[in-house]
């Protein structure tokens, strides 16, 4: 099995909501770029000990096609939220955002933004 076989879209979407949201917000504070990446956007995802989001990795695609991993935000469930915000340097240099999330149920998700 491959990688497109284990990682679902938003075209996989059941009841719950897994498919991270990627949000650009420019020059948010002294001309610093920040991506934020929330599961959940639309309609909560259950944030329990039996079920919740356990990680959430951000990717850039540069303009030469080179995937840049921007981080790693992981959480405890019940006491914290999959939603984080990442500081992007040179975010000029970015034509995409992909962003991969885990729910302990359900597998990993994802979901990209052109720039």
């Amino acid at each position: 099995m491959d990688f497109c076989g284990i990682v679902k879209t938003g075209k996989d979407e059941g009841k719950e909501k897994h498919v991270p949201h990627i949000t650009i917000d420019k020059g948010h504070k002294e001309g610093k770029d920040i991506v934020r990446v929330v599961v959940g956007h639309e309609v909560p995802h259950p944030n329990t000990m039996e079920h919740h989001i356990s990680w959430i990795e951000p990717y850039g695609v540069k303009q030469d096609n080179r995937v840049i991993n921007l981080g790693r935000a992981a959480w405890a469930p019940v006491y914290s939220n999959p939603n984080v915000r990442f500081q992007i340097n040179q975010i000029g240099e970015f034509k995409a955002f992909h962003a991969l999330a885990y729910c302990n149920i359900h597998g990993v998700w994802e979901n990209s933004l052109e720039v």
